[in-house]
């Protein structure tokens, strides 16, 4: 029996299929992306979606370090409660949240998450937005 040379296979693939980043409809209506993966039929795996997850937290905390530099000092659960909303939202639109920052910023924590809780964003989500607002009343 003959070994497949995978990487030869790979590169045929991703010549014939080719590589697309962001989700595309293909030839015959399936969802896809990448190299032709097929979501509509195949979806993900978990440890796939598990990678993705890191690699968008990881993003998450990059733009939060640029956008607000002083959020790695907050107490660790408002540290969470930054970075869950910063990934909901996108951070660009977390920093539109200048109230509810500068309670933070200031450590009035229980002024924040009412702020927070004000906000369209808390109607939107709804117990998530009061899941992240205990965390950071908890300070």
């Amino acid at each position: 029996m003959m070994t497949l040379d995978t990487k030869a296979l790979a590169d045929d693939l991703r010549r014939d299929e080719g590589t697309r980043l962001k989700p595309y409809t293909d030839t015959v209506g399936k969802l896809s992306i990448g190299v032709g993966r097929n979501l509509t039929d195949v979806g993900i795996t978990q440890e796939e979606a598990d990678t993705m997850l890191a690699g968008d937290i990881a993003r998450t905390m990059a733009a939060l370090d640029q956008g607000i530099p002083w959020w790695r000092n907050l107490p660790a659960g408002v540290q969470r409660a930054v970075a869950n909303m910063g990934f909901n939202m996108g951070v660009p639109t977390l920093l539109t949240f200048r109230t509810t920052l500068g309670h933070l910023q200031a450590g009035r924590f229980a002024q924040a998450a009412d702020a927070a809780l004000a906000s369209k964003w808390a109607s939107q989500v709804g117990a998530r937005a009061t899941r992240i607002a205990a965390l950071i009343r908890a300070g």
